[in-house]
């Protein structure tokens, strides 16, 4: 079992930066892939970024490259988010997700963590 805490969510103005992160409970870490999705109220559950767990390979979605970059750090079971050009229509829950597949398929996420809110104003 792998538990996942997110934190560093906020309200932050349009054009602004914020950087999640996402603490995982697992000595594990390096075996899994990280991904980030987010859910608008309304809406369903979208991919937003992956990171694979050793090569550190990378995809986005495409509505957040060259804004977004996921990272991590193996030593502290830490995955990141750092999202720059904040948009209003990036206002969403952000949830962390840990699998064994390197996909922007929700359903291959078997760990998920419980969700930070990012809400920017326009």
């Amino acid at each position: 079992q792998v538990q996942l805490v997110e934190s560093g969510g906020g309200l932050v103005q349009a054009g602004g930066s914020l950087r999640l992160s996402c603490a995982a409970s697992t000595r594990l870490f390096n075996n899994y892939n990280m991904a980030w999705f987010r859910q608008a109220p309304g809406k369903e559950r979208k991919f937003v970024a992956v990171i694979s767990g050793s090569s550190g390979s990378e995809d986005y979605a495409d509505s957040v490259k060259g804004r977004f970059t996921i990272s991590r750090d193996n030593t502290k079971n830490t995955v990141f988010l750092q999202m720059n050009s904040l948009k209003a229509d990036d206002t969403a829950v952000y949830y962390c997700a840990a699998g064994f597949v390197f996909s922007s398929d929700y359903s291959e996420f078997h760990y998920w963590g419980q969700g930070t809110q990012v809400t920017v104003s326009s």
